[in-house]
């Protein structure tokens, strides 16, 4: 856009804000926007910029460079919405890039109708992928839940269906299902304690469907432990310490 240009564009501004075009006015929007034609696009943004009422219904609109291209280039980029290149057979590098830039130039300046419909995907899942999905828990047509509750139960099921620890409430700490098991105590970030790592030994062995020890089946595997300890505690203080060597002052010992 040359100073000539400028102030045309100028004074199809002021038809809107009632602006006075200078000169000097005319250089300094033909500097900012020298990449930019004067074409009916251009005139666009500013009708565009015109249309939308500013923030503040106190506030006067004044339509600056940087608001006309920015306003043009989403006027044509809306035109290459649901654009997709039409290749060649065997076209080079070159051709392509040609080619490429021609439609896209075409489509963005109005010279060529855009197209009409978004292209859509052909075919569906196959049979192999769809089982696996459904293997994981994944249900192909889901529903949006009507209500909290619906909404509630929904979750409830989801995190049943969860495979390992997680699928079943800890009977140790009470954690539930799809939350980790807490650390005894509690803060006053965390009141139930802080989630530990590793699930509770209790809740492993619910995962895998083992029962639950009765309690004298705990209190033998507690004396079995003791038992072992004091028997390691024993073999220690039996060992013979050697008596540590003194060396003299001088090195001989």
């Amino acid at each position: 856009m040359n100073p000539r240009e400028a102030a045309e564009l100028l004074g199809h501004c002021a038809m809107f804000d009632g602006r006075k075009p200078s000169q000097g006015a005319a250089i300094a929007w033909s500097s900012a926007l020298n990449d930019v034609p004067l074409d009916d696009d251009t005139k666009a943004a500013v009708a565009a910029y015109y249309t939308t009422a500013p923030k503040d219904p106190d506030a006067k609109l004044w339509i600056l460079p940087h608001h006309v291209r920015t306003l043009r280039s989403k006027i044509r980029s809306k035109r290459l919405e649901n654009f997709q290149y039409e290749p060649l057979a065997n076209e080079t590098t070159a051709e392509y890039l040609a080619r490429y830039r021609g439609q896209v130039q075409a489509i963005a300046s109005g010279r060529v109708a855009s197209p009409a419909g978004r292209l859509a995907l052909e075919g569906a899942p196959s049979r192999e992928l769809m089982g696996e999905l459904e293997a994981h828990g994944w249900e192909g047509n889901r529903t949006v839940p009507g209500s909290d509750e619906e909404a509630a139960e929904a979750e409830l099921i989801d995190m049943v269906r969860r495979s390992g620890p997680l699928g079943i409430v800890c009977p140790s700490c009470g954690a539930a299902m799809g939350r980790p098991c807490k650390t005894p105590g509690g803060s006053g970030k965390q009141p139930l304690g802080k989630p530990r790592r590793k699930p509770h030994s209790a809740r492993l062995r619910a995962a895998r469907g083992e029962s639950e020890r009765t309690a004298g089946e705990r209190a033998a595997q507690e004396r079995r432990i003791r038992e072992m300890s004091a028997r390691h505690l024993a073999r220690q203080g039996s060992e013979e310490i050697p008596d540590a060597e003194i060396v003299e002052p001088g090195g001989a010992s």
